[in-house]
């Protein structure tokens, strides 16, 4: 079979925070993970069984099947994901394995390669959004109730949050600057069940004009350059 290309939209997810916890947390969470995403997929209309996936080790990549609506990852697929999670850590017996994650989204053409593998410049996008210190930052500064931070691109929000599709509301989205290695764009940010504090518009000059201000760190949103490298091989697995 020769190599594919498709549209796709495409997600990751990493567990916030997972280094020291031990080898047995680690794999029980781990599992946690793939369980809860697994069932918020099946509430979404996801085939979980047609996702090329990615082991990230604490987190996961995957393609969704071709034809997938994008709106549903963001509805109710992410709503369910937080609801999951919290369920999941209000019963937790220890904080090691209660766990809170980051999110991406994005969508592109990428290759499917005849070993079941995918490769393409969107999964590099996803790497960069998924290791973005405004999702890491804005998690981070939420209060340990909030499940999740979501980045998604601005393709990604132009096709989904702009239209104010059922269940989705535009207003719970701000967009915010990411600059990762090689990447510099617009993003936009969601932590379900909490706002963040936004970013402060420039300050007026006496003459009208906008004073330029320093926005390095404003609520848990830092914009800054990421350096470091993510490797991301994604085979169909069960």
């Amino acid at each position: 079979m020769a190599e594919q290309w498709e549209y796709r939209a495409v997600l990751a997810v990493d567990i916030e925070k997972s280094s020291g916890r031990g080898n047995v947390p680690l794999l029980r969470n781990r599992e946690t993970l793939r369980s809860v995403l697994r069932t918020a997929c099946a509430r979404a209309g996801v085939d979980w069984t047609a996702c090329p996936r990615a082991d990230l080790g604490d987190g996961l990549l995957l393609a969704a099947p071709a034809g997938t609506r994008k709106a549903n990852l963001l509805h109710p697929l992410v709503r369910d994901l937080a609801g999951l999670l919290t369920d999941h850590n209000a019963a937790a017996r220890d904080d090691a394995t209660r766990i809170r994650v980051r999110l991406a989204l994005h969508a592109g053409e990428i290759c499917l390669t005849p070993g079941g593998e995918v490769a393409g410049s969107p999964l590099e996008t996803l790497a960069r959004l998924l290791d973005a210190p405004a999702a890491r930052e804005a998690l981070a500064s939420a209060p340990g109730t909030v499940p999740l931070a979501l980045l998604m691109s601005q393709h990604f929000y132009d096709d989904t949050v702009r239209h104010g599709y059922d269940g989705i509301d535009p207003g719970q989205f701000h967009q915010v600057d990411v600059k990762v290695k090689e990447l510099a764009t617009q993003a936009w940010l969601h932590t379900p069940g909490w706002t963040p504090a936004r970013p402060k518009p420039p300050a007026a000059r006496p003459d009208g004009s906008a004073t330029m201000t320093n926005t390095a760190s404003h609520g848990g949103a830092v914009y800054a350059n990421q350096n470091g490298d993510q490797h991301i091989t994604v085979t169909r697995g069960s």
